[in-house]
C-alpha cells in the first residue's frame, strides 16, 4: 500500500524565470529535496519529450543544488538516485514522483508517491481522476499546498 501526497499547486502556469511548466519545475525541486536527503526516487513521465524536459530542468539548478540523476537506460550500471522515465522502472526505490496523466500500473512498489494538481484546468481534471483511482485502489491519500 503507498502513501500518495498530493501537491496542490497555485494558481500560475509557469513557474518563475523559466518556461517549465509549474508541476514540472515544483516535481523537480521536490526530487532535488529528497535527493538531499539520501532518497533514491524514480521520477515518471507520459513520454520521451517530457522525461528529457526534466532531465533539462534538473541539470539547469545551480552548482550548490545539484542532483546526481539520469534518463532511464542511461548512467552507470546501478543508476544514480534519480532515475527518470517513460516506462515501468527495473530497479527497487522507495519514492515515485508521478508527472504522468494516468495512475501508473507499478504504483503498489513504492512506499510514498507524490503526485501534483496544476493550476490548468485540463491538467486538473486529470489530476481528480488519477486521485479517485488511487483511492478506488486502496491508497492512503493527502494534499497539502506546495511551498
Amino acid at each position: 500500500m503507498s502513501q500518495i501526497l498530493f501537491y496542490l499547486l497555485p494558481e500560475t502556469d509557469k513557474a518563475p524565470a523559466t518556461t517549465v511548466p509549474a508541476h514540472i519545475d515544483f516535481a523537480c525541486r521536490l526530487a532535488a529535496k529528497l535527493y538531499r536527503q539520501k532518497s533514491k526516487i524514480f521520477i515518471y513521465t507520459d513520454n520521451q519529450q517530457d522525461a528529457e524536459l526534466v532531465d533539462e530542468h534538473l541539470w539547469q539548478f545551480e552548482p550548490e543544488s545539484f542532483v546526481a540523476h539520469n534518463l532511464q537506460g542511461e548512467g552507470p550500471k546501478f543508476g544514480t538516485p534519480v532515475e527518470i522515465g517513460f516506462k515501468p522502472p527495473t530497479s527497487g526505490r522507495p519514492i515515485l514522483i508521478n508527472l504522468s496523466q494516468n495512475m501508473p500500473d507499478f504504483i503498489r512498489r513504492f512506499n510514498q508517491t507524490f503526485d501534483f494538481v496544476p493550476a490548468d484546468e485540463t491538467l486538473k481534471q486529470q489530476a481528480r481522476e488519477r486521485y479517485k483511482q488511487y483511492r478506488a485502489a486502496g491508497h492512503q491519500l493527502s494534499t497539502e499546498p506546495a511551498a
